[in-house]
């Protein structure tokens, strides 16, 4: 049986990523996900931590992972979020022009995610440094989403990220709904929100957008594959029509 084959490229000390990745698309037989990696071990605003994410770098690993002959390639760290959406933009963009495949990101998906979901006011849940959240908060609001409500855990070691237990992120998402937020967006797919967004968001009405979960919808979308599978982790954007900015 041939399958639909799906890349991702993921931050070197990213352990969250891979088998939640798998976990999701386990009902999808007639799908494959394909990994390959990238140097990142720490979030911050230092240029070493900055450096991390050069085009070109980043560009040398998808035109390996290119080789699996992908449909789609996604890049699935969301280092655009602080930098700048424009540069993801660019970098699907340059994927397609280097290599004919069709490329999205997770930062790019949260993004259309919201904005087919028709919320404005937003709360965010992350591991960062507080500079970090202060910069995709104006990064959101360039986008016409306002940040009402954000919690972060002050870390920059981006391994420590994955410890974060699941009760923390939930009582941070809770914390972020009871402050107005429409929807919460878990921001780092190195962050293990993704089992815990359907129960949050039966419970309070709210949808819940984990950055994994939300890498995965993008992909499988941006080939035009259905992603209702999806509702037993994100009930609310499981069934969005398509929006594309």
């Amino acid at each position: 049986m041939r399958k639909t084959r799906i890349a991702m490229l993921t931050p070197s000390s990213n352990t969250v990523l891979e088998p939640w990745c798998f976990e999701l698309a386990r009902s999808q037989t007639k799908t494959s996900i394909h990994f390959g990696r990238v140097e990142v071990l720490r979030i911050d605003e230092d240029e070493a931590s900055l450096s991390q994410f050069q085009d070109e770098t980043m560009l040398k690993c998808f035109d390996l992972l290119a080789h699996v002959k992908p449909r789609v390639m996604c890049w699935n760290g969301t280092s655009a979020s602080w930098l700048g959406l424009k540069r993801d933009r660019m970098l699907v963009e340059e994927i397609y022009k280097r290599t004919g495949c069709k490329a999205c990101t997770a930062s790019l998906s949260i993004i259309e995610a919201l904005r087919a979901l028709k919320v404005t006011n937003v709360g965010l849940v992350t591991p960062y440094v507080g500079s970090i959240p202060e910069k995709i908060i104006r990064n959101f609001r360039s986008e016409n989403f306002e940040c009402v409500s954000e919690r972060h855990f002050n870390l920059t070691d981006n391994f420590s990220f994955s410890k974060v237990p699941a009760d923390e992120i939930s009582d941070a998402s809770e914390e972020v709904i009871k402050d107005g937020a429409e929807a919460v967006v878990i921001l780092c797919t190195n962050l293990a929100g993704a089992g815990i967004c359907r129960r949050v968001e039966n419970k309070t009405g709210v949808p819940m957008l984990d950055s994994v979960v939300l890498a995965v919808w993008g992909a499988f979308r941006s080939i035009g594959l259905n992603t209702s599978w999806l509702s037993e982790w994100a009930p609310a954007v499981s069934n969005l029509p398509k929006s594309i900015e």
